[in-house]
């Protein structure tokens, strides 16, 4: 695999195609924008997979790894059969939610617990792995005596965990920072994601925004979970015997999706269907900075469903 100053994101034409699948035993796939819209797949894609799991004398293994911790493995997994996917099993589905909750089912000591801004999906995930928790839902109003900046402190806090939380709000902020500011509380996050692009052109804040403003709180850095963090991938890896040389990470992100995919050792390919354009990756090619070249990615293609000719053939 090239190295971040060398790659030069081809796109990928039929034969160079199969020559790249063809050395590949496992494909992760991010899903929103790579593999649907909303609640539409991405015309093609779902063949794509199938010929995908299907290809060669064992098939690829086939992997989900996403940032949104808004929704559980089950949930992911409901979805890619509702879109007419490839049935995947929940351990194929790869989390913020659920790999927060796994890392801090190790991270925490003995009966400790975690105060989380997030929703239901993170909940459920926690509970999963046996990580008790606290905080999640409507916090309680200014005049109530368990509001963020006075409420009783529950002495086995010991970690922040910051998701998506459609209720953040001042108390939550207070009481995030009254936690940490004890000196064996963590702060971890689900990701920095700090827009989430809608049809239309318009946006709304994602996670990212939350956890800068926890982190210029507490004036400390969130450890991350997911993408672009590595950390992400070693769940999978730690899941599944895969080799990181053989292994191609498919996105519709630079920031998060190539570069964990690049700082892993990954084959990784953009597909033009989400956020990031060809223009962003010449921008990051002409770049004379380091940081900027690990933001590009080995191949690139307009859809998903572009492998196809490659899979029949």
């Amino acid at each position: 695999m090239a190295s971040a100053a060398e790659k030069r994101c081809e796109r990928l034409e039929e034969a160079s195609a199969r020559a790249v699948l063809a050395g590949a035993d496992a494909v992760l796939f991010d899903c929103d924008g790579v593999l649907w819209r909303g609640e539409a797949a991405v015309p093609g894609a779902p063949e794509t997979l199938r010929l995908l799991e299907a290809a060669g004398p064992e098939g690829k293994r086939l992997c989900y790894v996403t940032n949104n911790s808004s929704r559980t493995r089950l949930a992911y997994t409901e979805k890619l059969k509702r879109l007419g996917f490839p049935p995947a099993a929940p351990r194929q589905v790869f989390g913020s939610a659920h790999c927060a909750a796994r890392y801090l089912s190790h991270a925490l000591p003995p009966g400790g617990s975690a105060y989380v801004l997030g929703g239901a999906a993170l909940s459920t995930e926690l509970q999963a792995a046996g990580v008790a928790h606290l905080g999640v839902g409507p916090a309680p109003p200014p005049d109530s005596a368990h509001f963020g900046s006075r409420a009783p402190l529950d002495a086995d806090v010991r970690a922040v965990l910051v998701g998506y939380d459609e209720h953040f709000s001042y108390g939550k902020l207070c009481l995030a920072l009254r936690y940490l500011l004890r000196g064996d509380c963590l702060l971890a996050a689900t990701n920095r994601d700090h827009r989430l692009p809608l049809e239309g052109g318009s946006a709304v804040p994602g996670t990212g925004c939350l956890v800068k403003a926890v982190e210029t709180a507490a004036e400390r850095e969130a450890f991350i979970i997911g993408k672009p963090s590595q950390y992400m991938f070693e769940c999978v890896a730690s899941e599944f015997d895969i080799d990181p040389a053989r292994t191609i990470m498919v996105g519709d992100r630079l920031d998060t999706d190539i570069l964990m995919g690049n700082n892993c050792g990954l084959t990784t390919l953009l597909t033009l269907t989400g956020v990031s354009t060809l223009e962003e990756v010449q921008g990051h090619m002409e770049s004379d900075c380091p940081e900027r070249k690990k933001l590009v990615p080995d191949y690139y293609v307009d859809s998903i469903a572009d492998l196809l000719p490659a899979l029949k053939a």
